[in-house]
C-alpha cells in the first residue's frame, strides 16, 4: 500500500512539473517576436530531432500497429491548427486570458460528450456554462474602455477556437493512446503530424486571417527563444503530462491541469507585464471557477440509463 502512494506521489510530481514547464510555452513565444505559423512550426520541428535521439538511445518497445500511429499523427494535424489559433490569441490579448480560455475545453469536451455520446452532465457541468459565456464577454471588452490587448474580441474568439482545436486534440490523442503506447514515441507522432500540417499551412494564402507565411528561417533574435519552447515545453513538458495524465486518479490529473494556466497568468503579469483590466480579471476568475468546478466537482452519466 505505501508503495503504491509512494509511486503516486513520483508520478505527481512529474505531472506538476510538465504542467509547470508548459505554462511557459505563451512567455518564450512572445520573447521569440515569431508569428504565429513560425512560432507553433519551430517548436515542433526543433522538438523531432530531439525525439529522434531519445527514441533510438531509449529503444522502447513499441506494439501498436499502423492504423494507431496513423491516429495520433492525425492528432497532430488538429494540435497544429490549436497552437496557430492560440499564438494568435496571445498576440491579440496575452497570453493570460489566452491560455485561460485555451483550458476551457474541458467544458467543450463535456459539451460534445453530450450532444454525440449522450453522456448528460451533472449540475455542476450546467451551472458553469453560463459563467464561463459571462466571463468571455467580460475579457472581449465590449464593454470596456480598459480592455487589456491590441484586439481583445479576436483574442477571444481565437482562443476559443484555439479551446476547440485542443479539445479535438485530446480526444483523438487519448485514443490513440489507449495501449498505453511508450510516451516518447506517441509524442513523436503527434509531433511530426503538427510538423506536416504546419507546413503545409504555410503555403496556404491565410493573410486575411492575419495569419502570415512561416519565416525561413525565423529572426535570429528570437531563434534561440524557439528552440527553448521546444526542448522544454514541447518535448520535456508534454512527455511528462504524457506520461503521468494516465496513471494517476481523476482528483490529481484535475489538480496537475489547473496548474498551468494559473502559472501563464502569473508569468504573464511578472514578465510581460500584462495588466487586464478590472472587467477582463472578473472574467477571468469566472472562467478559473468554471474550470475548477468542471474539473474537480463535475461528472457524466449515460443518459440511456
Amino acid at each position: 500500500m505505501s508503495s503504491n502512494i509512494s509511486e503516486r506521489k513520483k508520478v505527481m510530481i512529474i505531472a506538476l512539473l510538465g504542467a509547470s514547464a508548459i505554462s511557459f510555452a505563451p512567455l518564450f513565444y512572445t520573447y521569440s517576436s515569431a508569428n504565429p505559423l513560425t512560432g507553433a512550426f519551430f517548436r515542433m520541428f526543433y522538438a523531432l530531432p530531439v525525439f529522434m535521439i531519445m527514441i533510438f538511445l531509449l529503444r522502447f518497445q513499441d506494439n501498436r500497429n499502423l492504423r494507431t500511429r496513423i491516429i495520433a499523427i492525425l492528432a497532430g494535424f488538429i494540435l497544429a491548427l490549436d497552437f496557430v489559433a492560440y499564438h494568435s490569441a496571445i498576440d491579440y490579448v496575452g497570453s493570460g486570458i489566452a491560455t485561460l480560455i485555451g483550458n476551457s475545453q474541458v467544458i467543450i469536451v463535456t459539451l460534445f460528450s453530450w450532444k454525440f455520446l449522450g453522456e448528460k452532465p451533472n449540475k455542476s457541468i450546467i451551472f458553469a456554462l453560463p459563467i464561463v459565456m459571462f466571463g468571455l464577454v467580460f475579457i472581449s471588452g465590449i464593454w470596456d474602455n480598459n480592455a487589456y490587448g491590441n484586439s481583445p474580441i479576436k483574442g477571444v474568439f481565437a482562443a476559443i477556437i484555439g479551446a476547440f482545436f485542443y479539445s479535438s486534440f485530446l480526444i483523438i490523442y487519448r485514443f490513440a493512446n489507449r495501449e498505453m503506447a511508450p510516451t516518447i514515441k506517441l509524442q513523436f507522432d503527434a509531433t511530426a503530424g503538427a510538423t506536416i500540417a504546419l507546413l503545409a499551412l504555410g503555403t496556404l494564402p491565410l493573410q486575411s486571417l492575419e495569419i502570415y507565411p512561416i519565416d525561413f528561417p525565423p529572426p535570429w533574435a528570437g531563434h534561440e527563444w524557439l528552440f527553448i519552447l521546444a526542448i522544454i515545453c514541447q518535448v520535456f513538458g508534454w512527455m511528462a503530462i504524457t506520461y503521468a495524465l494516465p496513471r494517476l486518479p481523476g482528483s490529481h490529473t484535475s489538480f496537475a491541469v489547473l496548474v498551468q494556466p494559473v502559472l501563464t497568468i502569473v508569468w504573464g503579469v511578472i514578465f510581460l507585464d500584462e495588466s487586464p483590466s478590472i472587467q477582463q480579471s472578473m472574467g477571468m476568475l469566472m472562467i478559473l471557477f468554471s474550470i475548477i468546478l468542471v474539473t474537480i466537482f463535475g461528472n457524466i452519466e449515460n443518459s440511456e440509463e
